[in-house]
């Protein structure tokens, strides 16, 4: 067991006082801080702390010994690399809408911006890597998110509710064929929009979020959100896109699963997330950054079903997220009765604080976990047990999902 050294990423979306507060920092921050990674990315790995206090890249470590830290079998099974992504994730503004590519995409899309010579740290650059990024979010706090494309006859009961003689048209269009092809149909036409367009039909679309926001109805908060985004992103057409999406709040310990191909964008609020190791992001609006529209058009999934609000099952003493994802397996404890419980054995784990504290024994010594530290354990670490020491103590395991039964 080892303790980590983990980095922030400061993106201007993030909050100054979530991560600041859970690593016992001065509040607010200088900087926003929106993501603390906990991994070995090699774009920002996380770094093992060592008894004498000298530090070492978790990627490096990985790189120089991974049949230790990885188990053979692992090792073997992931091309000795960590499988999974850690993150604490906090935002006080909007993220960029956004959908993430299949195993397939990535590769082909990869190998082609490589043969391209796009430099990998490149703003235009799309794939980072060649993995995909199915994720999960776990709400610390009420989460706020638009996720996944809605039900088409109910996203046509909003767009004639918002009474814009602007996108009467677009409604009835939808009404004429409300499926998978309709909802492409709308959102590539809306994505598509030439600038002076936009300029035009967000105003008059804001007008309806007013009227319809203060009617008190159905609809009234997706059409605050849309109000919300319009303010923040005036002309820019993934606030038309918003229009499509199921509006999902999660409270505390509730969680979402994104597969490829689902567009979502984070609104607000603090979260755990895991993920498959990646950073491949195609952005559709809401964001200064690259937008590369055709691509993003390419790896969406126009299914629309509402997103399974995910609770989780009790397991010895935890509560665990089950994915279709073989990359990750999130599990979360909350205290318990006092008694010590178990951390299940299996491949490499992270296990992170996120309030209280506790006592974390192996064979081979203990080690003291407060809020807002993280522990690496090796998949030769066995044996390990936690006993809380604070009432309100809770801590999230990471580890992948190959030797859990489904």
């Amino acid at each position: 067991m080892e303790l980590l050294d983990n980095p922030v990423r400061p993106y201007a979306w993030g909050s100054r006082t979530v991560i600041a507060d859970l690593l016992g920092q001065e509040i607010p921050s200088p900087h926003p801080q929106a993501e603390l990674w906990f991994g070995a990315h090699p774009a920002d790995p996380s770094r093992l702390v060592h008894p004498d206090g000298s530090r070492t890249s978790l990627l490096d470590a990985l790189r120089a010994d991974p049949e230790h830290l990885l188990g053979a079998d692992r090792s073997g099974h992931w091309d000795a690399t960590l499988p999974f992504l850690l993150k604490v994730l906090a935002a006080d503004e909007p993220l960029s809408l956004q959908a993430h590519p299949s195993i397939e995409q990535a590769r082909t899309g990869f190998a082609r911006e490589e043969a391209a010579g796009i430099p990998r740290d490149a703003a235009d650059r799309n794939y980072r890597d060649a993995n995909h990024k199915p994720e999960l979010i776990c709400a610390l706090t009420e989460f706020h998110a638009l996720v996944g494309f809605r039900e088409p006859a109910a996203t046509v009961r909003l767009l004639r509710a918002l009474e814009v003689p602007e996108l009467a048209g677009h409604a009835e269009l939808l009404a004429a064929q409300p499926d998978q092809d309709g909802l492409r149909a709308l959102f590539t036409t809306w994505i598509t929009l030439p600038q002076s367009m936009l300029d035009v039909l967000v105003p008059v679309l804001q007008e309806g979020c007013i009227r319809l926001a203060g009617s008190g109805g159905d609809f009234h908060t997706e059409a605050r959100t849309v109000l919300e985004l319009s303010e923040r992103y005036p002309g820019d057409a993934g606030v038309l896109a918003a229009l499509l999406l199921n509006r999902v709040t999660l409270a505390p310990g509730e969680a979402l699963y994104l597969p490829a191909g689902n567009l979502h964008a984070y609104l607000s609020g603090a979260g755990i997330e895991l993920m498959a190791n990646s950073d491949n992001v195609l952005r559709g609006g809401l964001t200064p950054k690259h937008v590369d529209v055709p691509e993003l058009l390419r790896v969406l999934d126009f299914a629309a079903a509402p997103p399974p609000v995910l609770t989780g099952r009790p397991e010895s003493g935890w509560i665990r997220y089950d994915t279709p994802a073989k990359e990750f397996l999130l599990r979360r404890w909350a205290g318990g009765t006092g008694e010590p419980v178990a951390v299940p054995d299996g491949g490499p784990r992270i296990l992170l604080c996120t309030a209280g504290a506790a006592c974390v024994r192996s064979p081979g010594g203990e080690m003291q976990l407060a809020r807002g530290s993280s522990l690496w354990l090796a998949a030769a670490e066995t044996g390990i047990t936690m006993h809380r020491q604070a009432e309100d103590t809770e801590l999230f395991l990471a580890s992948d999902g190959l030797s859990s039964p489904r």
